[in-house]
């Protein structure tokens, strides 16, 4: 299992249109991937749950990639976030 932290940098938060972009970036890979934020988690590859998260600006969410490929996702996941949010 592989694990990155980041703490959210736009001011709109995590938004739908960047975060759809996320999930898409997210289902590329055949690793399961998880997104938490506090004691809410969630699966990366689904936009709703994604967005159920309420991410606001500040916040840190971790993510954790595990199975098939998982350093390559986190790797990827990773600079997305530093790219968009």
């Amino acid at each position: 299992m592989v694990k990155f932290r980041y703490t959210i940098a736009d001011p709109n938060g995590m938004h739908a249109r960047p975060a759809g972009l996320l999930v898409r970036e997210a289902q590329k890979f055949p690793c399961a991937v998880t997104l938490a934020c506090g004691e809410k988690r969630a699966d990366l590859k689904r936009l709703f749950a994604v967005l159920s998260l309420d991410i606001k600006h500040g916040e840190t969410v971790e993510v954790a990639v595990e199975g098939d490929g998982e350093a390559e996702a986190a790797g990827a996941l990773e600079r997305f976030f530093r790219q968009n949010f």
